[in-house]
């Protein structure tokens, strides 16, 4: 037995040895250091939802829905982010208690995160969105768009949902350790159809057992087993959904 721990020291040692001679500095490479500000301009054009007591109570803080659509969304025409969602939800029903936030993807284009969060930023300084119930959740390409911005921003929302979609899990497990905590704390909830023939299900599957990883205790996951990729109308049809977003608060957050 000692025989066996001295032969797998040495091995350590040497192998410790090895990677130092690795990482010595050598005279065919230079250092060099880069450090430049990077700043760009971001349009989204987006459909803004208030609910019909927003004016009525001049004082009161509502719960914040950020959704974000599918592929087939994409463009100029504003009005198509309505035929899936939330905003397809409140035209039936105006009483809906969250300010719904719906932008567009540009043509040929996918969600990028820091237009997303500058544009989730600047409504939550015009309209009275309480910043500590925001809510994240997508369909299809608004899936995988919801998984990257809500697990690189858990500390910006309270709970998401992603519908059919999928990510890197890697990302999650790698997370900034600034972030680690309200990681774990972040309520999320998955759906995806068992059937999907365009996003597969293992995609979700990934990111729920990724999430879990973390230590998150807060993660549902629902698979519709007679679903295709259509699984974002019986999800958002749902009344235990917006119960669930009610549910979830993030204290201490304030208006950025």
């Amino acid at each position: 037995m000692f025989r066996l721990l001295g032969c797998a020291l040495a091995t350590a040692l040497t192998l410790t040895t090895a990677m130092s001679e690795e990482n010595k500095p050598d005279r065919v490479q230079q250092v060099h250091s880069f450090s430049k500000r990077v700043a760009r301009t971001v349009n989204l054009d987006y459909l803004l939802f208030l609910p019909k007591d927003y004016d009525a109570q001049p004082r009161k803080q509502w719960p914040v829905i950020l959704f974000l659509h599918g592929a087939g969304e994409r463009g100029s025409d504003v009005w198509a982010v309505a035929q899936h969602g939330p905003p397809k939800l409140v035209r039936e029903k105006p009483g809906f208690p969250f300010i719904v936030i719906s932008p567009q993807c540009p043509e040929r284009q996918t969600w990028q995160n820091d237009a997303l969060l500058a544009l989730l930023t600047d409504v939550l300084k015009q309209y009275r969105g309480d910043p500590t119930r925001v809510y994240l959740t997508g369909l299809s390409m608004g899936g995988f768009g919801s998984w990257s911005l809500g697990l690189e921003n858990p500390d910006r929302f309270a709970a998401i949902a992603p519908i059919c979609g999928g990510g890197d899990p890697l990302k999650t497990l790698l997370v900034d350790p600034k972030k680690a905590d309200a990681l774990k704390t972040l309520g999320v909830w998955a759906f995806h159809g068992g059937k999907d023939p365009v996003v597969k299900l293992a995609e979700s599957e990934r990111m729920v057992a990724a999430v879990r990883q973390t230590g998150n205790a807060d993660v549902q996951f629902t698979v519709y087993p007679e679903a295709g990729h259509d699984s974002w109308t019986e999800a958002y049809n749902n009344p235990k959904l917006y119960e669930w977003f009610l549910a979830h608060q993030r204290p201490g957050l304030q208006k950025k």
